[in-house]
């Protein structure tokens, strides 16, 4: 079981070290954000300095996508260890399930993208309606995991269920925490 966890840790240093989308989408930290970054570190307060405006093109973003949802597969496959038949039945559900994913996750990044853009500009009803679009973007990726639970369950025993439903949404956590950890609050004290 080691082995396995140290593969998803090893993806997950990947995610965090290859997010390069998100300096693109949001706005990463120069030298000066490395600064505030050692305040925090010592408990003082954080400000945003400045903001990178985007420089990766859509294609850039799409082949990346790509390339997580191939270190997704490989993760998971790795870690439920599918008997020949269980991954004949599990595998097409979860194509099926990648994709029906991309549609949300495609909001998701159309959000960021219109964030990075308007961000110094945003009006406070700006800000409330990307608070509500973000909201719907992450109820829309639950309820379709909920979906999918009675799907899966029906071709994977309970435990194995369990595990990839664990891995999907830790990997996706992951993925979120990096892209919104480089991006601005929408209120920063100056």
């Amino acid at each position: 079981m080691k082995c396995k966890l140290a593969g998803a840790a090893g993806l997950a240093g990947a995610f965090v070290a290859g997010m390069v989308v998100a300096t693109a989408l949001g706005g990463g930290m120069g030298a000066a954000g490395a600064k505030t970054l050692g305040a925090a570190a010592q408990g003082q307060q954080v400000t945003v300095q400045r903001v990178i405006s985007p420089t990766v093109t859509d294609e850039d973003i799409a082949l990346l996508r790509q390339d997580l949802r191939a270190r997704k597969m490989q993760v998971i496959g790795q870690n439920l260890s599918l008997s020949d038949t269980e991954g004949q039945k599990f595998w097409p559900i979860y194509n099926h399930y990648v994709k029906d994913l991309q549609g949300v996750n495609d909001q998701k990044y159309a959000l960021l993208k219109q964030y990075a853009e308007m961000w110094e500009t945003m009006s406070d009803q700006d800000a409330l309606i990307y608070v509500r679009n973000w909201l719907e973007a992450d109820g829309q990726a639950q309820a379709l995991r909920l979906k999918y639970v009675p799907v899966v369950s029906q071709v994977l025993p309970g435990r194995k269920a369990a595990t990839f439903f664990q891995l999907d949404r830790r990997l996706n956590m992951i993925i979120d925490l990096q892209l919104f950890s480089q991006i601005p609050l929408a209120h920063v004290k100056e």
